[in-house]
């Protein structure tokens, strides 16, 4: 169970933070129209709400949805890449260059993420943990908090440790499986997710005449 949903981390965060925010906006724009309808009662209830967030805590999902997004592309090969002079080496110089530029994604990706939990342990996360945990914290300090949300800005920038390390990760899957089968994942573009070969065929096969039929 745990391993199906690492296997698929990626799409149920994108899909959560991508349908979460859409939401989110939806409500704020129909909250900002519908405060301006004369309504009785229905206008004066709307003033009462405050949507000041709303724009905020939409930037930040779709921060958190770009940095899922790029682990995915990863797994998936959909990443944007330049690969003409690879693809035109020989295969045993082709497999040397894949295993560097593979090599090279894991590095940078780790580096990344050690930066970046660096910098959200030192903006306030060793606080709250050693706050939560009830150990000495006169030395340290609560760390800075989003405009709107009032949100502590370490857990916002958590993304950057967590995605980059996710990134990492599997860019030694595919690292493994590239050792293992000599294959890269790649995403077909001319295929759509969810339309099977079978039901095209099915589709054209109606669309075209028979023979002997009519022209």
């Amino acid at each position: 169970m745990l391993s199906k949903l690492l296997d698929h981390l990626e799409e149920w965060m994108i899909t959560f933070l991508m349908g979460g925010a859409t939401f989110i906006i939806f409500l704020s724009v129909a909250h900002r129209y519908g405060t301006g309808l004369a309504i009785p009662g229905v206008q004066d209830f709307l003033l009462g709400l405050h949507f000041e967030w709303a724009q905020e805590l939409a930037i930040i999902m779709f921060v958190w949805m770009a940095k899922f997004g790029a682990a995915y592309g990863v797994r998936m090969g959909v990443h944007v890449g330049v690969d003409v002079l690879v693809s035109r080496l020989p295969t045993e110089w082709r497999n040397r260059a894949t295993y560097v530029a593979l090599a090279c994604g894991m590095l940078f990706t780790g580096i990344i993420g050690t930066l970046g939990l660096t910098f959200v342990w030192e903006n306030g996360m060793h606080y709250a943990i050693y706050n939560k945990l009830g150990l000495d914290i006169s030395a340290l300090t609560e760390g800075p908090t989003t405009p709107d949300l009032e949100w502590p800005t370490w857990f916002v920038y958590s993304v950057v440790p967590m995605g980059s390390y996710l990134m990492c990760l599997r860019f030694i899957q595919v690292t493994i499986a590239f050792w293992r089968t000599g294959e890269m994942p790649h995403q077909d573009e001319s295929q759509v997710d969810g339309l099977e070969d079978d039901s095209d065929d099915e589709m054209f096969a109606v669309a075209k005449p028979a023979h002997g039929g009519a022209q």
